[in-house]
């Protein structure tokens, strides 16, 4: 099997230093439709350096990325590319991400559990700066075709939905160019601008990254259900259960409870297919 569990959890951690400031942050808002309308005050958090602050999902892209295609290069890992899926992304947040700094992420494959058509990579990356440590962030990776060597399935991730309508519903457009200014900061995956390349994998256009998705989630839940107050998210927890194209339209269900928002994001121009799921906002 081209996949060693034992050997890849055992390996040791992978250190880097990562840094960013305001333009990476910025850059990163701008890519998920922030600074719509340009001069709205709860705009301007996002945009505007000297009121920024900083969406704790920018974590998926601080310092160019969590290093989730240097985990699966790590020993006891001969993978196909071809058949990893993104499956899920967690981040726990430590304090809040700050404007600018500098920091050291430490990478680990921390599980490998057993679906019986797949395997599920859990790859953890551990992010902390002079003052301790920051986000801790898990990407759950599923390699179809490794399964079925009888190893532990892993814990179940789904949510069951609230028993009565959502506390409020919101409606957000993925703009036709947003991928590509998403992509600069730091996802280069051709299938979400590359027209050719997107029909090789299956696709009649380039598709959304699902990172992408998942802070535009993320902001709508801080601006409608928080105040906009991005230092009250404590974690963030989400499965991808399906693809956006640029130029539809995100609908967004939230559900309030007690320290937590439940969310499912589905694509409003088919059928509300879903696109995400299992999503949790756990805030002060």
């Amino acid at each position: 099997m081209p996949i060693d569990p034992a050997k890849a959890v055992a390996a040791e951690p992978r250190s880097a230093e990562i840094s960013w400031d305001h333009k990476d942050v910025q850059l990163y808002h701008l890519g998920l439709g922030a600074g719509t309308p340009a001069t709205d005050p709860d705009e301007l958090r996002y945009t505007l350096e000297s009121r920024l602050h900083v969406l704790p999902s920018f974590a998926t892209v601080a310092g160019a990325g969590m290093g989730v295609v240097g985990g699966l290069s790590a020993p006891g890992i001969d993978i196909d590319l071809a058949a990893v899926l993104h499956g899920g992304q967690s981040i726990t947040l430590h304090r809040p991400v700050p404007v600018a700094g500098r920091a050291v992420t430490t990478s680990r494959v921390a599980a490998v559990y057993d679906k019986g058509k797949a395997a599920v990579l859990v790859l953890r990356s551990e992010i902390a700066d002079d003052d301790g440590p920051l986000w801790t962030s898990d990407a759950q990776i599923f390699v179809r075709g490794e399964g079925g060597w009888g190893g532990d399935r892993g814990p179940s991730e789904r949510l069951e939905l609230p028993g009565r309508d959502p506390d409020k519903t919101v409606e957000r457009p993925v703009r036709e160019d947003q991928a590509l200014l998403y992509r600069l900061s730091g996802d280069w995956n051709p299938l979400h601008a590359d027209p050719e390349f997107a029909a090789l994998a299956g696709f009649d256009r380039p598709i959304l990254h699902g990172l992408c998705t998942y802070g535009m989630t993320l902001k709508a839940v801080v601006d409608t259900m928080l105040g906009g107050d991005v230092a009250r998210v404590r974690s963030y927890r989400t499965r991808f259960a399906g693809i956006v194209f640029p130029g539809e339209t995100l609908r967004i269900r939230m559900w309030a409870d007690e320290g937590r928002v439940q969310v499912t994001v589905t694509a409003a121009e088919r059928a509300d297919a879903p696109v995400l799921a299992d999503t949790l906002v756990e805030h002060s």
